[in-house]
């Protein structure tokens, strides 16, 4: 979604709450890991151009590392950005919408998604298996593969549980669009957008400050 915050959803003592917010811990732990992976990926390429420059000597494996890397940085973060719906899609037509048509309209998307992910849940599933038991590896250095392809299949998991607490809470919205969005990415406007950067940036205090100022 466009305009969307990390700091998007109603907490209050309901189970869908606890389950919110016990997930969410999950998904932000893989994001810091796929964050970390991003980080050591590029250090790692530093020091493999370094050796190719003054050494004549790059890192052993470099390709199939890299190669092997990039899955997790892919789709660790991924139930994450659905959380806050930081995902890229098309709101031409939902930003338009309000009250129980917009809810319905996202629970349909999402059950949609939902059953794409446990296609890709057990295809992926059974991908890991093949190389585990195969003992599949790469061309050049022969690395095994499995440890790589493991990580896709989790991070589909832990995004499918997102999306049944997602289609759980647009589900009650449906009930009663009265009450507060628990677990659902909420849309933001530009201008809301905006007042949360400048509380990021420069604290809460000088908000008022810049918004004057604006």
């Amino acid at each position: 979604m466009v305009g969307n915050t990390a700091e998007n959803a109603n907490v209050d003592d309901s189970l869908l709450s606890k389950l919110d917010q016990g997930l969410s811990k999950i998904e932000d732990f893989l994001t810091y890991a796929s964050a970390f992976v991003i980080l050591g990926l590029m250090l790692f390429g530093t020091m493999n151009a370094l050796g190719r420059k003054f050494f004549s000597t790059p890192v052993w494996g470099y390709t199939d590392l890299v190669t092997l890397f990039m899955v997790a940085f892919s789709f660790l973060a991924v139930a994450g950005m659905q959380r806050v719906g930081g995902h890229i899609r098309m709101e031409l037509f939902v930003r338009k919408m309000s009250g129980r048509m917009l809810w319905v309209a996202e629970f349909v998307g999402v059950i949609v998604a939902l059953f794409i992910m446990c296609v890709l849940l057990y295809y992926s599933s059974t991908a890991f298996m093949r190389a585990w038991t195969l003992g599949d590896s790469t061309i050049d250095r022969e690395l095994a593969t499995w440890p790589s392809k493991m990580w896709v299949p989790i991070a589909f998991a832990v995004l499918i549980a997102r999306l049944i607490l997602q289609s759980w809470g647009y589900l009650r919205l449906i009930i009663n669009p009265n009450v507060p969005p628990i677990a659902v990415p909420m849309m933001h406007t530009e201008q809301e957008l905006a007042i949360k950067e400048i509380e990021d940036t420069f604290g809460d205090d000088d908000t008022e400050t810049h918004e004057l100022k604006a």
